[in-house]
């Protein structure tokens, strides 16, 4: 366990910061179905953990943190990043930090901040660059494509960069205040409530399962589908999250587990089940 220390030398600096924000362009390079921006995540965070840690115990356990499922807009994963970074710090430097806020924290961030990423660069930065970039591509003009990279990646790097510091700055001194004020078991509860509504969201949203057959016949036919909902709406897809989660407890690949509900969905579909 860490003391305390006042050594400069664990202290992170601007030049450790860019570090990060130039290895946070590699969040879509490695992504994965089991644990999404994991890898990339853990492999921004390196040159922070390897200037805050000094010990092979420190780092095995500051990686295995990094290589926890994350996914969330490339663009602005460097705030959380930049949050992450300073939390690590504090977790070098002070011997009664509670590590487990780290992790909550990161999921907690990592869910609202993709909406809000999602919508403003996706939805809405995207369609400006393409509508300005096509409108003079249709013409023949060769500035149609140097435009939309412009109008589209300027402002997304910008944001990046800046983010970075922004992040840091914020979990410095917030990490401080709340630790002075006793606050931070009462964040970790909240974030951990954050991030189950997120989780509860997209199960609601992005699991689709329609189950045809119809019980009766003529006009009084009712479909299993219509029954289910009329029990508890969305019943079904909840029912496949908690068969993947308890899957996933029993340390199941997820890996064989998405080839299971691929099997089963294309069998299901083929004999008339979904």
């Amino acid at each position: 366990m860490m003391t305390k220390t006042s050594d400069n030398s664990t202290q992170i600096t601007k030049k450790d910061l860019r570090k990060v924000f130039w290895r946070s362009f590699q969040m879509e390079f490695s992504w994965h179905y089991e644990r999404q921006m994991n890898l990339a995540y853990a492999y921004a965070m390196i040159p922070i953990l390897k200037k805050v840690y000094k010990t092979k115990e420190q780092m095995s356990e500051s990686l295995k943190r990094s290589l926890e499922f994350f996914n969330t807009t490339p663009h602005i994963v460097t705030l959380i990043l930049g949050i992450n970074a300073a939390m690590e710090e504090e977790n070098a430097e002070d011997e009664n930090f509670d590590v487990s806020t780290i992790d909550s924290i990161k999921t907690s961030l990592m869910g609202p901040l993709a909406g809000i990423g999602d919508s403003f660069f996706w939805g809405t930065l995207r369609l400006i660059a393409t509508g300005i970039g096509t409108s003079l591509a249709l013409q023949g003009n060769i500035l149609g494509p140097i435009l939309f990279l412009l109008v589209f990646n300027v402002p997304h790097i910008l944001l990046r960069y800046f983010a970075t510091n922004w992040g840091y700055k914020l979990g410095t001194g917030f990490l401080k205040k709340i630790q002075e004020n006793g606050m931070m078991q009462s964040l970790t509860f909240g974030a951990a409530i954050i991030g189950l509504m997120v989780v509860g969201g997209m199960t609601a949203t992005l699991i689709d399962i329609n189950l045809p057959l119809k019980i009766g016949s003529g006009e009084n036919a009712v479909t299993l589908q219509s029954i289910f909902d009329d029990i508890v709406p969305n019943i079904l897809n909840l029912g496949v999250f908690g068969a993947v989660y308890y899957m996933l407890k029993k340390e199941v690949n997820a890996l064989v587990i998405i080839l299971g509900m691929a099997v089963v969905g294309i069998l299901g579909s083929l004999v008339g089940l979904f």
